[in-house]
Protein backbone atom coordinates (compact mmCIF):
# COMPACT_ATOMS: atom_id res chain seq x y z
CA UNK A 1 0.00 0.00 0.00
CA UNK A 2 1.41 3.34 -1.03
CA UNK A 3 1.51 5.77 1.42
CA UNK A 4 -0.97 8.89 0.32
CA UNK A 5 1.56 11.72 2.13
CA UNK A 6 5.30 10.59 0.98
CA UNK A 7 4.03 7.64 -1.96
CA UNK A 8 6.66 5.57 -0.08
CA UNK A 9 5.46 1.44 -0.92
CA UNK A 10 7.08 0.85 3.04
CA UNK A 11 4.22 1.23 4.65
CA UNK A 12 2.78 -1.75 7.54
CA UNK A 13 -0.61 -2.07 9.53
CA UNK A 14 -0.49 -1.53 13.06
CA UNK A 15 -4.38 -2.01 13.55
CA UNK A 16 -7.08 -4.20 12.03
CA UNK A 17 -10.44 -4.44 13.00
CA UNK A 18 -13.97 -4.98 11.15
CA UNK A 19 -15.58 -1.45 10.30
CA UNK A 20 -18.83 -0.10 11.34
CA UNK A 21 -21.30 -2.59 9.00
CA UNK A 22 -18.92 -5.90 9.59
CA UNK A 23 -18.62 -5.87 5.81
CA UNK A 24 -15.59 -4.40 5.51
CA UNK A 25 -12.07 -4.73 7.46
CA UNK A 26 -10.53 -0.65 8.60
CA UNK A 27 -6.58 -0.78 9.12
CA UNK A 28 -4.89 1.48 10.99
CA UNK A 29 -1.30 2.14 8.68
CA UNK A 30 1.77 3.59 8.95
CA UNK A 31 4.52 4.53 7.05
CA UNK A 32 8.41 3.38 7.40
CA UNK A 33 9.55 6.48 5.58
CA UNK A 34 7.79 9.16 7.24
CA UNK A 35 6.16 7.96 9.89
CA UNK A 36 2.31 9.19 9.25
CA UNK A 37 -0.12 6.99 9.74
CA UNK A 38 -3.48 6.70 7.66
CA UNK A 39 -6.57 4.65 7.07
CA UNK A 40 -7.53 1.75 4.52
CA UNK A 41 -10.64 0.03 3.85
CA UNK A 42 -10.63 -3.28 2.15
CA UNK A 43 -13.87 -5.19 1.21
CA UNK A 44 -14.46 -8.02 -1.05
CA UNK A 45 -15.04 -7.50 -4.18
CA UNK A 46 -18.81 -8.41 -5.44
CA UNK A 47 -19.86 -9.71 -9.22
CA UNK A 48 -21.01 -7.07 -10.92
CA UNK A 49 -24.46 -7.07 -11.20
CA UNK A 50 -26.24 -6.02 -14.28
CA UNK A 51 -29.72 -5.40 -14.15
CA UNK A 52 -32.48 -5.80 -16.61
CA UNK A 53 -34.78 -2.76 -17.09
CA UNK A 54 -38.83 -3.34 -17.79
CA UNK A 55 -37.39 -2.18 -21.34
CA UNK A 56 -34.94 -4.49 -22.22
CA UNK A 57 -31.66 -2.14 -21.51
CA UNK A 58 -29.31 -3.01 -19.16
CA UNK A 59 -27.62 -1.20 -16.55
CA UNK A 60 -25.37 -2.01 -13.69
CA UNK A 61 -26.41 -2.27 -10.42
CA UNK A 62 -26.56 0.96 -8.06
CA UNK A 63 -28.00 0.77 -4.66
CA UNK A 64 -28.82 4.10 -4.51
CA UNK A 65 -31.61 3.15 -6.32
CA UNK A 66 -33.19 1.15 -4.40
CA UNK A 67 -32.76 3.00 -1.20
CA UNK A 68 -34.43 5.98 -3.05
CA UNK A 69 -37.27 4.13 -4.13
CA UNK A 70 -37.85 2.89 -0.34
CA UNK A 71 -37.08 6.40 0.53
CA UNK A 72 -40.00 8.13 -1.69
CA UNK A 73 -42.32 5.31 -0.39
CA UNK A 74 -41.46 5.86 3.48
CA UNK A 75 -41.57 9.78 2.87
CA UNK A 76 -43.54 11.15 5.95
CA UNK A 77 -44.17 7.89 7.15
CA UNK A 78 -43.07 6.61 11.02
CA UNK A 79 -40.41 4.53 8.88
CA UNK A 80 -36.26 5.38 10.72
CA UNK A 81 -33.81 5.06 8.44
CA UNK A 82 -32.40 2.56 10.28
CA UNK A 83 -35.67 0.59 9.25
CA UNK A 84 -34.76 1.99 5.87
CA UNK A 85 -31.11 0.92 5.56
CA UNK A 86 -31.70 -2.72 7.32
CA UNK A 87 -33.99 -3.09 4.12
CA UNK A 88 -31.94 -2.05 1.46
CA UNK A 89 -29.15 -4.69 3.19
CA UNK A 90 -31.66 -7.25 3.17
CA UNK A 91 -32.57 -6.87 -0.53
CA UNK A 92 -29.39 -6.54 -1.22
CA UNK A 93 -28.18 -9.77 0.26
CA UNK A 94 -31.14 -11.60 -1.19
CA UNK A 95 -30.15 -10.17 -4.42
CA UNK A 96 -26.06 -10.99 -4.31
CA UNK A 97 -27.38 -14.50 -2.56
CA UNK A 98 -28.54 -15.76 -6.37
CA UNK A 99 -25.03 -14.93 -7.29
CA UNK A 100 -26.29 -14.38 -10.86
CA UNK A 101 -24.40 -12.10 -13.30
CA UNK A 102 -28.04 -10.63 -14.40
CA UNK A 103 -31.61 -9.75 -12.77
CA UNK A 104 -33.88 -8.04 -13.74
CA UNK A 105 -35.47 -5.78 -12.12
CA UNK A 106 -39.30 -6.49 -11.76
CA UNK A 107 -37.45 -9.45 -9.66
CA UNK A 108 -35.75 -6.24 -7.34
CA UNK A 109 -39.40 -4.75 -7.28
CA UNK A 110 -40.59 -7.70 -5.92
CA UNK A 111 -38.41 -8.11 -2.63
CA UNK A 112 -38.49 -4.72 -1.97
CA UNK A 113 -42.58 -4.80 -1.89
CA UNK A 114 -42.16 -7.62 0.72
CA UNK A 115 -39.74 -5.87 2.81
CA UNK A 116 -41.62 -2.95 2.52
CA UNK A 117 -45.09 -4.63 3.38
CA UNK A 118 -43.47 -6.01 6.97
CA UNK A 119 -42.71 -2.28 7.82
CA UNK A 120 -45.51 -0.07 6.65
CA UNK A 121 -48.76 -0.51 5.08
CA UNK A 122 -48.78 2.97 3.70
CA UNK A 123 -45.34 2.82 2.00
CA UNK A 124 -46.11 -0.63 0.49
CA UNK A 125 -48.98 0.70 -1.35
CA UNK A 126 -47.00 3.62 -2.48
CA UNK A 127 -44.53 1.55 -3.71
CA UNK A 128 -46.87 -0.87 -5.05
CA UNK A 129 -48.37 1.64 -7.15
CA UNK A 130 -45.66 2.84 -8.76
CA UNK A 131 -43.40 -0.58 -9.32
CA UNK A 132 -46.70 -2.29 -10.25
CA UNK A 133 -48.35 0.77 -12.29
CA UNK A 134 -51.01 0.91 -11.61
CA UNK A 135 -53.66 2.04 -14.71
CA UNK A 136 -56.70 3.03 -13.03
CA UNK A 137 -58.19 3.56 -9.37
CA UNK A 138 -59.47 -0.67 -10.03
CA UNK A 139 -56.06 -2.36 -10.27
CA UNK A 140 -55.48 0.27 -7.07
CA UNK A 141 -57.95 -1.55 -5.33
CA UNK A 142 -57.70 -4.97 -6.21
CA UNK A 143 -53.83 -4.26 -4.74
CA UNK A 144 -55.33 -3.18 -1.12
CA UNK A 145 -57.96 -5.61 -0.94
CA UNK A 146 -55.18 -8.72 -1.37
CA UNK A 147 -53.43 -6.46 1.29
CA UNK A 148 -56.12 -6.25 3.51
CA UNK A 149 -56.73 -10.21 3.01
CA UNK A 150 -53.72 -11.22 3.42
CA UNK A 151 -53.49 -9.69 6.67
CA UNK A 152 -56.87 -11.15 8.31
CA UNK A 153 -55.50 -15.01 7.06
Amino acid sequence: MKCPFCSSDNTRVIDSRPADDNSSIRRRRMCDSCGKRFTTYEKVETIPLIIIKKDNNREQYDRSKIEAGILRACHKRPVSVDQITKMVDEVEAEIFSREAKEIPSDDIGSIVMDKIKDVDAVAYVRFASVYREFKDVNTFMNELKKMLDSDHK
